[in-house]
């Protein structure tokens, strides 16, 4: 099970992300961390974006609620999300 830590202002998690997949998808755990396939490539902050994209569209919020906390340039990241609580969260996402 995935640690989700809330915040006062929302909820930081972690995330391993694979990118040029078939498609943008949350795929999975591994380990404390989310497993999230993303369709486009590491280059030019453009993974970096389509995760937040991802993000913004599951978890049904505006992408300014979402930043990227840790790990810009690195498979592994940490997510923050802001005005959810993590009960919304592991409902939005089906854990």
């Amino acid at each position: 099970m995935i640690r989700i830590q809330q915040t006062p202002i929302g909820v930081s998690f972690s995330i391993k992300v694979h990118p040029r997949s078939k498609q943008n998808a949350i795929t999975g755990e591994l380990g404390n961390a989310l497993k999230v396939s993303l369709t486009a490539p590491p280059a030019d902050q453009k993974a970096n974006n389509a995760c937040v994209e991802l993000f913004a569209k599951v978890l049904k919020v505006p992408r300014s609620s979402i930043t990227i906390a840790a790990g810009l340039t690195s498979r592994n990241k940490v997510i923050r999300v802001a005005g959810i609580t993590a009960d919304e969260m592991r409902g939005r996402i089906g854990m």
